[in-house]
């Protein structure tokens, strides 16, 4: 019998865990995190159980708004905006009640990560849930960084065999547990297959808040864009948007393509169009994707449309774009222009898990097998990261003081309890809060620039 249904089997004299659902809590700080949080822990939860699942959003810079969140499409029973000591707090309240949390999935900056981890180990639950992590797409930089800060979480989910061998070798190197690497893939792949339309040739460039940084760069590919749209005219040459001017996504977005388009001598051509939405309907209509690095590249190999990772800036690690090596779609926009179209290498498409053969209907088949065994299982022992005040006495403080956690994971008592306010003190909170968070884009796509072209001269 599970270790979490024995209270049930007292109540219903059931010898079975299946009339239950799975009780699943998700905290993500960004909309692309919870999107892959979301919807990887329907996907990772026992198959023959229900999911109940309670959506937390940490609040922060990138805590998303409400259009964020509805184009992303992930659904939750239940939703609410938290700090990271009130998520604690909650599971701690929860593990005490008639029915905790089976599961948590942190869908968080790995900072972030490492300091629910520690600050659920000092909870000391009698009854603690199992804990999920991973990333929401292509690991290009920081991949020790980032693992070990998601070390201590029960599974560590890798997205394609490529990431899982990756990643058991840097535990593997430390003297770390690997064996929470558990390989799965990008649970928001799916669609139709790609198939062309006689008359449709619809080009469409994923674009990203942080890659490429500089004004000039994010300039050149806008003029890129509108160039392509005016050799092209039979083509519709679409700019794919990640955000609007004032929200904030994974990362600060400090030159806003919206902005740079309204700057195109003449204005752009009538086959150029900006827009928004959710990428998987915007891939419905693409016949040829075209970004820099952007995880839409991999939606778009998975559904077999023709796409394009731009050489243009070079093939560099700050780019992102040398994940794509040897995948047979680096390519130019001089190159675009003249009408090549790159064709994918089957093999590196498999080993990044976006092969579409057929094989992703049982991506997640190791990972839900991992997460019902753990379920049905004796307790966890303790949450036990790799980081500690013994490993990393000299940074591990700093970053959960961060997160408002002590040395010890437990609150800052130097803190004052928070509580939701309601009412009134609510609707002014929000407002305040919603006033800083104005300021600070004003300040990251206004200020910032002005203050480091001062610094120039």
């Amino acid at each position: 019998m599970g270790r979490k249904t024995k209270w049930l089997s007292s109540v219903l004299d059931v010898p079975s865990r299946n009339r239950q659902a799975v009780r699943v809590a998700v905290l993500a700080d960004s909309d692309t995190r919870w999107k892959w949080g979301a919807l990887t822990a329907r996907r990772i939860a026992p198959d023959d159980r229900p999911v109940e699942l309670s959506g937390y959003l940490l609040r922060g810079r990138a805590t998303p708004t409400a259009r964020q969140l509805a184009e992303v499409g992930a659904e939750a029973d239940t939703l609410r905006e938290v700090t990271g000591t009130a998520f604690l707090r909650t599971l701690s309240d929860q593990a005490e009640s008639d029915r905790p949390y089976d599961l948590v999935v942190l869908a968080l900056v790995g900072g972030a990560v490492q300091a629910m981890l520690h600050g659920t180990a000092a909870l000391r639950l009698e009854h603690r849930p199992v804990i999920v992590t991973g990333y929401v797409g292509v690991v290009y930089e920081k991949l020790s960084d980032g693992l070990l800060l998601r070390h201590g979480a029960d599974v560590v989910l890798a997205n394609s065999r490529y990431d899982a061998e990756r990643f058991r070798a840097v535990y593997e190197g430390v003297g770390a547990d690997a064996s929470s690497v558990t390989e799965a893939a990008l649970p928001f792949l799916g669609g139709a297959p790609y198939a062309p339309e006689a008359g449709r040739e619809t080009v469409v460039f994923a674009a990203q808040p942080s890659v490429p940084v500089t004004r000039a760069d994010r300039t050149y590919l806008v003029r890129r864009l509108v160039e392509h749209a005016r050799l092209h005219p039979h083509r519709e040459v679409l700019l794919k948007l990640r955000s609007k001017v004032g929200e904030h996504t994974t990362h600060v977005e400090e030159f806003p393509y919206q902005r740079l388009v309204e700057k195109v001598p003449g204005g752009p051509p009538p086959n150029f169009r900006l827009v928004h939405g959710n990428m998987g309907e915007v891939l419905d209509r693409t016949d040829l994707l075209v970004t820099v690095s952007s995880t839409a590249a991999l939606e778009s190999l998975h559904r077999g449309i023709p796409t394009a990772v731009l050489t243009d800036f070079g093939i560099r690690e700050p780019l992102g774009n040398h994940h794509f090596l040897g995948s047979g779609c680096l390519a130019s926009w001089d190159e675009l222009d003249g009408g090549g179209m790159p064709s994918p290498d089957p093999v590196w498409a498999a080993r990044q898990g976006v092969a579409p053969d057929g094989s992703y209907a049982t991506a997640f088949d190791q990972a839900r097998e991992r997460v019902t065994k753990l379920l049905d299982g004796p307790e966890p022992p303790p949450v036990s990261p790799y980081y500690t005040a013994t490993t990393a006495p000299g940074s591990l403080p700093g970053l959960l003081a961060r997160y408002h956690l002590a040395a010890d994971g437990t609150p800052l008592t130097t803190r004052p309890a928070e509580s939701e306010p309601s009412g009134i003190r609510r609707v002014v909170r929000e407002a305040v809060r919603g006033a800083a968070r104005g300021a600070y884009r004003h300040g990251v796509q206004r200020v910032a620039p002005v203050i480091r072209r001062m610094g120039e001269l």
